[in-house]
């Protein structure tokens, strides 16, 4: 995409029913290019696997877990750079303005999670009916975001929704059950899921 044409909330929301979502090339680029990757990463919810160390964590209680608290702390945080061997980010200020909007119209969510008073790790995304779609995640401390992970899908189990996107599989998300499908394959689950009713 091209800088001189405005992207809105209402095209975006359009391109993910299509299976297609933005990026920047890193953050301080102006521009933003639309991605369909020809193998997708999602995360079946029926067959999400949580390693036993991380459950005693969720169980520890170690983090506090809050919804839609701080959105825009945590896409801010996603942003930064030099966090772990992730030296660049692909979020620019044009999709944070984007998806700033989204939260506001009830289309994207974050999960925080806390240590004390501070936020030490979350994740933001995108739901479109019965699908939602993960775009990022942070932590400055050890398993917060994996801890975030765990209860977006337990949010999403007790919600209705059939389909969690990751957009591309990783070595870090496999360990939690997720696969790579052929685009076909994906675009068919999509159009199953955001028939659906689902609540966030």
């Amino acid at each position: 995409m091209h800088g001189q044409s405005r992207v809105t909330s209402d095209l975006l929301l359009r391109a993910y029913a299509e299976g297609i979502f933005p990026m920047a090339e890193q953050r301080d680029s102006p521009v933003l290019y639309w991605v369909s990757p020809e193998a997708r990463g999602v995360i079946p919810l029926d067959t999400f696997h949580i390693p036993h160390r991380l459950a005693r964590t969720v169980r520890s209680g170690r983090f506090r877990v809050t919804f839609d608290i701080e959105f825009d702390a945590v896409i801010r945080a996603c942003a930064a750079p030099g966090r772990g061997d992730r030296r660049q980010s692909w979020i620019n200020a044009e999709i944070v303005r984007l998806y700033t909007e989204l939260h506001a119209q009830g289309h994207a969510h974050s999960i925080e999670c806390w240590r004390e008073d501070e936020l030490v790790g979350g994740l933001y995304g995108v739901n479109l009916g019965g699908a939602f779609f993960g775009e990022s995640m942070f932590s400055t401390e050890r398993d917060a975001s994996k801890v975030a992970l765990v209860h977006l899908v337990e949010r999403l189990k007790r919600g209705g929704f059939t389909l969690l996107d990751a957009q591309f599989l990783t070595e870090h998300l496999s360990q939690f059950g997720a696969v790579e499908i052929v685009r076909d394959e994906y675009l068919e689950l999509l159009q199953d899921a955001i028939a659906i009713e689902a609540t966030f």
